[in-house]
């Protein structure tokens, strides 16, 4: 059963619920150590303004502190806390800004987080930029890599990599499948022990902290939706694959997932399919209504899209399964 908060939601199915309106607010109205996961993607610290909403870097780690002050209160002691930062440059000069180091550092010695291990997420589609010093002046690469801190509560999150193991590559299959024609023991400059038992099948290979996403989703439920009603889609959507994998790694079924800048709320829609419980914020009423497109049937009637982002844009709250089950009924 989904705890229930003082404001009501703007959509809601059996498992989660999204909102309108500002995390830091939503979050005081969660019991203290309910949180399994908060995953979130904020808006980043950039030069330039962005349609949906960003802070000069100076202003933006105290900012961003405020909302991990109440996430630490929010999470059980074996909770975490993952969050993907964006680089960015700092102003008018070919020189690195240090804020998403800064908010790292600050997490942990003022809030009391611990580190549990950083990620880095490689976007291969990423166009290049920036593109004053990649594509004009071609002094800089481009920037691909964004940084994804995963806090804790304590030095002991739980965690289960075994739930996000990675395919094996084909000498890897090769290798498990007649170890004596490929292992010859001996201790390797590092100090390991290569020996057969490295030949074991575990189901899949232990996964880097370099994830390797292109972010180039084109045919989901959500962007179909929002092309039918002629809307934008949020322009700063990270791939399923990124929540998802934190999800699986560190929570079980009925665990509760929170995403505080939820956007276009892929962590909903990925915690909905691994049976987690769910909540989203969004403070903007547009992309909140625009987002419950991915919760709905393929190919739903525009009438019932319109009538669906109207009504949260008018401050309503739906029951996404109702319309479910009008989209079933109009089968028959």
């Amino acid at each position: 059963m989904l705890m229930r908060t003082k404001t009501a939601p703007a959509y809601y199915t059996p498992n989660g619920a999204a909102f309108v309106g500002d995390s830091r607010k939503l979050l005081e109205e969660l019991p203290d150590e309910n949180v399994n996961l908060v995953v979130t993607s904020p808006p980043f610290a950039l030069q330039r303004q962005k349609e949906y909403g960003n802070l000069d870097q100076h202003e933006y780690i105290d900012w961003f502190l405020e909302f991990g002050r109440i996430v630490h209160r929010k999470l059980r002691d074996d909770g975490s806390f993952v969050v993907d930062f964006g680089g960015a440059y700092m102003k008018g000069v070919p020189a690195r800004s240090l804020y998403n180091f800064r908010v790292l550092i600050r997490m942990v010695d003022e809030l009391g987080f611990f580190l549990a291990e950083d990620f880095y997420w490689f976007n291969p589609s990423k166009l290049p930029s920036p593109i004053e010093w990649v594509n004009k002046r071609k002094l800089r690469a481009k920037d691909s890599i964004n940084t994804v801190w995963w806090f804790s509560k304590t030095e002991w999150p739980k965690s289960d990599i075994t739930k996000v193991l990675a395919p094996y590559s084909d000498r890897m299959k090769k290798l498990i499948e007649d170890p004596g024609k490929f292992y010859t023991p001996k201790v390797r400059p590092s100090g390991h022990d290569i020996g057969k038992g490295f030949a074991k099948d575990n189901g899949g290979a232990i996964p880097p902290n370099l994830i390797q996403l292109p972010n180039s989703e084109s045919n989901s439920h959500y962007l179909a939706g929002c092309k039918a009603m002629g809307i934008n889609g949020h322009p700063a959507r990270f791939p399923a694959k990124l929540p998802e994998f934190f999800i699986k790694m560190l929570t079980e079924p009925g665990d509760l997932v929170v995403d505080i800048f939820a956007g276009s709320n892929t962590t909903g829609q990925v915690a909905e399919a691994e049976g987690r419980q769910w909540l989203a914020f969004e403070a903007l009423p547009e992309y909140v209504a625009a987002s419950a497109f991915r919760f709905l049937d393929k190919d739903p009637p525009l009438e019932q899209l319109k009538a669906i982002y109207d009504k949260i844009t008018s401050g309503d709250c739906i029951n996404i399964d109702q319309y479910r089950k009008q989209a079933e009924l109009a089968l028959w």
